[in-house]
């Protein structure tokens, strides 16, 4: 099997898991080059990598650059991507710079892995809430259209990267001492606007148009840009919930086409990418505790609108580091590479 120089860009969150996906995947590398802002050594599952400073002479070579991106930020891509593709790699980015560049492709590849062919060097990874979505809606869109999506999304600690996950942790840990009172102001990091622990709040992004906030816009221009089909009228309300991994979507649908949810099931349980879980008579369901660390996108709570004639509701579960952002990724590499054979 031939083997690529591979470079992971970043070492938070998701950089790691990338690492970690490469490893898990049997990804074909041959050089593994981890860069960062600065250098360091650092260990992911017993295997030691060595981190070297980010330049533009450090992609000499290399075939492929994961960039891990954080959301919400302008990331390494805006200042590297360029001068990669310069020197021959292909670059895929986990940030929200590129994605809605109609010059570049924005693919999950259990549903456009098509569009990675017409990559003109870079090819964007969406936003994790997206991805979990489009995966379990794509076969029914396929199958019976799609007219109408209104989604809220219950959003881990982990989606806003390290500093909201230590932000959690400090704030379960005052408030088991019994400082409730101002846990917010109290705890040392604090990477999100609200306390995270013991609360929700319906604040994910800036506000703008609509006074939707940036990271709902991204669900309904994404899946737009994915699904090939901008008719689909899409709502969202994006909610940052207590939870260290795993994003949970609430997502009602109105189909073009009527299907009923025991059809919906059955084509969800041959669908690539997805795992159903739909007993709720016996408490199973996905959930955000059992889906961390799997690939998978999770679906249960199918079940038709007792009012609408076309309407269904589905619960929809991922790891957001993985299936959301690092394993996505790693997949359109595989898909990169598939084509150069």
């Amino acid at each position: 099997m031939k083997k690529y120089n591979v470079a992971v860009v970043g070492v938070g969150a998701v950089g790691i898991e990338m690492l970690r996906v490469l490893r898990q995947r049997n990804f074909p590398v041959n050089e593994l080059r981890v860069f960062a802002r600065s250098a360091r050594d650092i260990e992911v599952d017993d295997q030691r990598y060595s981190v070297q400073p980010i330049s533009a002479e450090s992609f000499s070579g290399v075939d492929i650059a994961l960039f891990a991106g954080t959301e919400g930020e302008k990331g390494a891509a805006v200042t590297f991507a360029a001068e990669a593709v310069k020197r021959g790699v292909v670059v895929i980015d986990n940030g929200a710079d590129f994605r809605m560049d109609p010059e570049v492709p924005l693919v999950v590849p259990e549903v456009n892995a098509r569009d990675v062919k017409k990559h003109k060097g870079i090819i964007a990874n969406p936003n994790c809430s997206t991805i979990q979505m489009v995966v379990a809606l794509w076969p029914i869109y396929k199958k019976a259209g799609i007219k109408r999506i209104i989604v809220t999304t219950l959003q881990a600690s982990s989606g806003a990267g390290r500093g909201a996950i230590e932000q959690l942790r400090q704030e379960n840990i005052l408030i088991a001492a019994g400082g409730y009172k101002n846990v917010h102001v109290n705890a040392e990091n604090r990477a999100m606007p609200q306390q995270l622990a013991y609360n929700v709040f319906p604040h994910i992004g800036g506000f703008s148009e609509c006074d939707y906030t940036s990271e709902e816009w991204k669900l309904v221009r994404e899946t737009h840009k994915i699904m090939h089909d901008d008719k689909i009228k899409i709502s969202a309300t994006t909610v940052r919930v207590p939870v260290r991994t795993g994003h949970s979507e609430s997502v009602y649908i109105e189909t073009k086409k009527t299907i009923a949810p025991e059809k919906v099931r059955d084509i969800l349980s041959k669908s690539q990418g997805v795992f159903l879980v739909d007993e709720p008579a016996k408490n199973l369901y996905p959930m955000p505790k059992d889906v961390e660390g799997r690939d998978e996108t999770f679906v249960g709570r199918i079940r038709k609108d007792c009012f609408v004639k076309n309407g269904l509701w589905l619960w929809i579960v991922a790891d957001n580091l993985r299936k959301g952002a690092a394993t996505n990724a790693v997949q359109i590499a595989e898909c990169v590479i598939s084509n150069w054979k």
